[in-house]
């Protein structure tokens, strides 16, 4: 089916809550390890458990979602939203603004409120990427749709970046909650509207069937093993920049750093992708993280300038993990005869794989380094080296397998 070119308005509208929704995941990948950790003393195994299994439970409810989501129909995707805001909002609250209990107590509201946190922001994201896949099947369009809500969610982590730094928690939840209320009107009034095959929308399509597809299974794992590599540091990001950089007043600048070379970049990456192909694009942006990554192994405390040019190459490698692998499902899809019916099976189990490379990273990568090591505020060498290793040697060999999986992928003919 033909869809036309929308206008940049409407793509706008329809980007809009990637704002809030990167708003919100910001934090909670982030400064979540750092933030119970020193207000609790909860120790990163401890931490690591909460969030491997908050995170396990959610990644594998996604798939479900997804099939929910499908038997009800594109007109419904908007409803879903709706439903999805005080989910998040709550969540969020809850998990930033613990009360003083004792550790045990602490420990339980934190699982909870990751819980609530992440069922809100699952059933959203599923039913917005899947408004997204069935809003267009054309290629060009397809890019411009996803180059436009990833800018918008680059726009949401600079925006959580300098609250921050200007103040605090508390100003990111008023941010969260007006933005959310924001989005979802301007997704009721004038974002694209989802193009449905009625014919065969209300068919379930499991996960075998779309297992089967060889586009499909190269592109998940692709995404799931990058994935991992890209959530270590960003897990592990603040403990490194305070503890082996000694930069931590520097640590919000930096990220805002990152995410504008992220967001500078997204252009770029959509003409390489035009030209090259979005595949070879992102294996592309791919060896340029790898590179990065070396150069962060070799830095030692007060490097600010050097790690700050690796935040620019990350962040410009970056816009490409954020706006190709989108659009490539986007075109698995269309190619796999699935378009306007089952986008949200898919979704859910894109989902999947972002939440568990999420849950891999803050699972195994947190108590390992306690295991070797490493405790927050050391000064050991012993207990840096190990966190060196983890934060740069461990994702660029996961990068590296990543890249060599998509170079022999199929996807270059999606």
């Amino acid at each position: 089916m033909q869809t036309p070119r929308y206008s940049l308005l409407s793509l706008a509208g329809y980007g809009s809550l990637a704002f809030p929704l990167a708003l919100l995941a910001l934090p909670v990948y982030v400064y979540v390890p750092q933030f119970y950790a020193e207000r609790f003393g909860m120790s990163l195994s401890l931490i690591g458990s909460a969030l491997l299994l908050s995170r396990l439970l959610d990644a594998f409810s996604d798939p479900l979602i997804g099939l929910w989501v499908d038997r009800r129909a594109g007109h419904a995707y908007l409803r879903l939203i709706w439903m999805a805001l005080p989910l998040m909002c709550a969540g969020f609250y809850a998990l930033f603004h613990p009360p003083l209990w004792s550790a045990t107590a602490a420990f339980v509201w934190f699982l909870l409120s990751l819980v609530l946190c992440y069922a809100g922001y699952s059933l959203a994201s599923i039913a917005y990427l899947s408004w997204g896949a069935a809003i267009t099947q054309r290629s060009g369009e397809r890019l411009r749709l996803s180059s436009v809500r990833e800018t918008c969610g680059l726009g949401g982590v600079i925006c959580a970046a300098v609250l921050t730094q200007v103040s605090g928690i508390s100003g990111i939840t008023l941010m969260l909650t007006g933005s959310l209320l924001l989005a979802a009107l301007l997704l009721t009034c004038i974002a694209p509207r989802p193009v449905i095959a009625p014919t065969t929308s209300t068919q379930i399509l499991g996960w075998r069937q779309i297992f089967a597809n060889r586009a499909f299974r190269a592109l998940f794992l692709v995404f799931l093993l990058n994935g991992i590599a890209a959530s270590i540091p960003a897990t592990l990001f603040l403990f490194f920049v305070k503890d082996q950089l000694q930069l931590a007043q520097f640590a919000g600048y930096l990220l805002m750093l990152y995410f504008l070379a992220a967001a500078i970049s997204m252009p770029v990456w959509l003409k390489l992708a035009v030209r090259w192909h979005e595949s070879r694009a992102w294996l592309l942006a791919m060896l340029l993280a790898c590179l990065s990554f070396v150069g962060a192994a070799t830095l030692g405390p007060g490097s600010w300038l050097g790690f700050g040019l690796i935040c620019l190459a990350s962040g410009f490698s970056l816009g490409a993990d954020l706006a190709l692998p989108a659009a490539l499902l986007a075109g698995v899809i269309h190619q796999a005869g699935h378009s306007g019916a089952h986008e949200a099976s898919y979704a859910g189990l894109w989902s999947w794989a972002s939440k568990a490379s999420l849950a891999l990273a803050a699972g195994l990568a947190l108590p390992l380094l306690e295991l070797l090591g490493y405790q927050p505020g050391t000064t050991d060498s012993a207990g840096l080296r190990a966190l060196t290793i983890a934060y740069a040697v461990l994702p660029c060999l996961l990068k590296m397998l990543a890249a060599a999986m998509l170079w022999r992928s199929p996807l270059r003919s999606v």
